[in-house]
């Protein structure tokens, strides 16, 4: 089974990946964040790097995926390969940070590694507004992510929600998170686990 958690940075995908984890016994997928080699580079000079580091993102991914199809284990997954496409680089491209060139030699190469990975049995949005995720970003204290602007983010959360308005490629849970604290709470991760139950007993 291939469970995927998704939404923007700050919504907590990491930290929720690696409780349900733990709690369901599934084996954790991350996003390659601390080894990605363009990712500074990136929040320094982002139409310089744009190309660089989405092509990384997507090259990892898909070896992500088959390696979760393959491996015949239940998976539970930060971020998809999805949003590496419909989220990052088409708003990199709306906001001339990707030229329209390197862009659809980009969605050329999704595209194709598309036909390749089928989507999660489950993926998990967690859904939450500006002031929770920049809030959730100042609290970790990235270095790397300082410099991420409300307006990147304001953009990226409106991505978020057409996407997720219009997927049709398998099982949806949509968690507003701005009002829980499932780290904290107990009852708010029991409520988040509740949700995930419900969905799951409709896929056996």
């Amino acid at each position: 089974m291939h469970i995927a958690v998704t939404g923007n940075i700050g919504a907590g995908k990491t930290t929720l990946t690696t409780m349900l984890s733990k709690h369901y016994h599934w084996e954790a997928q991350f996003e390659d964040v601390d080894h990605n080699p363009y990712l500074d580079d990136f929040y320094g000079d982002m139409s310089k790097w744009s190309f660089a580091l989405q092509i990384y993102f997507l090259g990892s991914r898909f070896r992500q995926v088959k390696e979760i199809r393959e491996s015949g284990k239940n998976v539970i997954q930060d971020r998809t390969i999805y949003e590496d496409a419909h989220i990052f680089a088409e708003n990199l491209a709306e906001m001339n940070l990707l030229s329209e060139r390197d862009f659809q030699n980009y969605l050329s190469v999704f595209t194709l590694m598309k036909h390749f990975v089928s989507a999660p049995d489950l993926l998990i949005y967690l859904r939450a507004d500006v002031p929770t995720l920049v809030r959730q970003i100042t609290k970790r204290g990235r270095e790397y992510e300082a410099g991420i602007s409300i307006d990147y983010l304001s953009k990226l959360n409106n991505k978020y929600q057409s996407w997720i308005a219009d997927y049709k490629e398998g099982k949806l849970l949509i968690i507003d998170v701005d009002d829980l604290d499932f780290v904290e709470k107990p009852e708010d991760f029991g409520y988040i686990l509740e949700r995930i139950d419900a969905e799951l007993n409709g896929l056996f």
